[in-house]
């Protein structure tokens, strides 16, 4: 991603890179980069709600009037609401919640598998 955000702003073309990992923004440097602390995945916003992810976008797009030197990192201020994520994702060990592999189909509906097999 920094490495393309560089490339694009040397043809003269704004980039900006929004990320959840703040070492991984500091160590790539892209040109323009915002902050925001929630966990991996969820860079722009909590899922489902509209009025948060609005905000980050705001945010985010707030920094191409704010950053004035080449790998500034804004911070947004934002709050994911409690912290427990913290623990999960600061763990050497995490919860694989993956199911394992099936080679046989899988469908979401009895009606997604009989259209499948043309029944």
């Amino acid at each position: 991603m920094s490495l393309a955000a560089r490339h694009l702003e040397a043809l003269g073309i704004p980039t900006l890179c929004l990320g959840s990992a703040l070492d991984i923004l500091e160590s790539g440097a892209p040109p323009r980069s915002v902050f925001v602390d929630y966990p991996l995945g969820h860079s722009t916003g909590k899922p489902f709600d509209r009025a948060d992810q609005m905000r980050v976008l705001r945010g985010a797009l707030r920094a191409f009037e704010t950053i004035d030197s080449a790998g500034s990192i804004v911070r947004l201020d934002a709050a994911w609401g409690d912290d427990a994520w913290r623990a999960q994702a600061a763990a050497t060990r995490g919860d694989d919640t993956r199911m394992p592999r099936d080679t046989s189909p899988q469908y979401q509906t009895e009606d997604d598998r009989r259209l499948a097999e043309g029944g």
